[in-house]
């Protein structure tokens, strides 16, 4: 089952976190550990479901819409910064009891996680950064962002058109890719001319900007608890940052999904979970999951 649970923000704007899995049986004294999932950038909470299933059987397993995204409050006046993004989510994990919490995180929301662990270490037990780089990206990048958001066919007629522009048809699409398609369509609403998505594009380069111009090495540094790095072979982490990011880390290992882009956890689900579960596994001995 899924549940929903809502939850004040930074500036007081509304999120929505998504609890998966039964709630305790009757008799159940111990608390489960928690788990918190965070989306990247223009991503939401449901694209998590698979892996917070999983989760579940053995963790409280939580996935929180960031504000701009899916399902939470999108207020044209409020701060989209790193700094708020990182207090939304140290405000889902103090709002919901999760703490000491593994932070699990793919691209924008990894970084919003290791900058939670580096923040508040009594918080976070635990730390998986997925395929999110360290690096500042540089202006160009913003460009083409700004290009590509211009050149999405607009509004759409069906969901089945979402899939194949995003998965075939998409300038940056190398060679097809289903899972591509599927992930917009999830973030997709049907409105009275078509589908649409359910972000603002402008919100989204609002909040990219803050890794394009900025490099976020010093805050990996500060990481205290053990952090799994994990990059899909044909993502957009590099091997060499990625294994300098793991030296950096002051308990880093490393972890990569073959047959995956920068969407690892929906190009090779399977392997993501193998990749992560030992990690996980490893961080029972210290009493911290499982």
């Amino acid at each position: 089952m899924v549940r929903r649970i809502d939850v004040t923000g930074a500036g007081g704007v509304s999120l929505a976190a998504w609890e998966f899995g039964d709630p305790p049986k009757s008799g159940e004294n111990e608390p489960r550990p928690g788990v918190l999932l965070l989306h990247g950038l223009m991503g939401r909470a449901s694209h998590w479901a698979p892996t917070a299933r999983w989760l579940s059987e053995r963790r409280r397993a939580v996935a929180l819409d960031q504000r701009g995204h899916g399902q939470s409050e999108k207020p044209e006046q409020a701060a989209y910064t790193r700094e708020a993004y990182v207090d939304d989510a140290e405000a889902a994990v103090e709002q919901l009891g999760l703490a000491p919490v593994v932070l699990i995180g793919h691209a924008m929301g990894a970084l919003t996680a290791w900058q939670l662990a580096a923040r508040r270490p009594d918080l976070v037990s635990g730390l998986i950064i997925c395929d999110m780089r360290a690096s500042a990206l540089g202006a160009a990048s913003q460009r083409e962002w700004e290009n590509w958001f211009k050149a999405w066919p607009l509004p759409f007629a069906t969901l089945a058109d979402v899939r194949k522009w995003f998965g075939e048809d998409d300038p940056w699409v190398e060679r097809p890719s289903p899972s591509r398609g599927e992930f917009y369509a999830e973030v997709m609403h049907e409105g009275p001319d078509g589908w649409r998505p359910v972000f603002e594009p402008e919100q989204m380069l609002t909040t990219r900007e803050t890794w394009v111009y900025d490099a976020h090495w010093e805050e990996l540094t500060q990481v205290r608890c053990p952090a799994l790095v994990v990059r899909g072979l044909d993502g957009e982490l590099g091997r060499a940052e990625s294994q300098e990011m793991v030296r950096v880390l002051p308990h880093g290992q490393y972890a990569e999904v073959a047959d995956a882009g920068h969407l690892v956890h929906y190009d090779q689900p399977d392997a993501w979970r193998s990749a992560i579960e030992p990690f996980l596994d490893g961080l029972d001995g210290d009493g911290a999951v499982g």
